[in-house]
């Protein structure tokens, strides 16, 4: 199976070439944004007590994401492999993907992490906020927050997986075609 993180910071690009490689390689997409909103939406045990926390405004604990992402995989046996979009976002979670995946006899192929500068990335989002009716996405200091918040809180998950030899970083400026390109080519060697 091919068991992909697909990383880097908000505005990167990881929603498009996402949807690339899904189509690509046969993939699940699997968006931790996405599992929280089927869980809370259909009252799941785990959306109840993800619900609870978020009401008082607190983090939904690493074992209730955890069980969101082990119900999708198992729902899920029969795909080509996994996608992972906004997941680990720490070293604990890594920690606990690569539980979840040795469990199933399973293991990560590659992070791949989409390198962009600030500035860039401020003003694709600055661009995608002209549309994406997102009141964040049009505010220049919650953009650089945002930047700051993954530098210091999620990137280091890169070092984690670079220690195992798991990461890459791949240029995230040109194209679409062009970084789908680099990102397919970087797949390749690993598969």
């Amino acid at each position: 199976m091919l068991n992909l993180i697909l990383f880097g910071p908000p505005g990167s690009g990881k929603g498009t070439q996402a949807a690339k490689l899904v189509d690509e390689y046969q993939l699940l997409h699997i968006s931790t944004g996405d599992l929280f909103r089927y869980e809370m939406g259909n009252n799941t045990p785990l959306g109840l007590e993800a619900k609870s926390y978020i009401e008082k405004g607190e983090l939904v604990p690493d074992s209730v994401t955890i069980g969101m992402l082990r119900n999708k995989v198992e729902a899920n046996p029969d795909v080509m492999g996994y996608i992972f979009d906004g997941f680990p976002r720490t070293e604990t979670q890594a920690e606990a993907l690569n539980t979840l995946l040795a469990e199933l006899g399973e293991e990560l192929t590659v992070l791949l992490a989409l390198d962009v500068d600030d500035e860039e990335i401020i003003s694709r989002i600055l661009e995608r906020g002209k549309t994406s009716g997102r009141p964040d996405d049009n505010d220049e200091s919650i953009i650089r927050n945002r930047i700051e918040v993954y530098n210091r809180e999620t990137a280091p998950v890169f070092d984690y997986y670079d220690s195992f030899g798991k990461s890459e970083k791949i240029d995230g400026i040109g194209t679409i075609e062009e970084i789908f390109d680099r990102l397919v080519a970087t797949i390749q060697t690993r598969i």
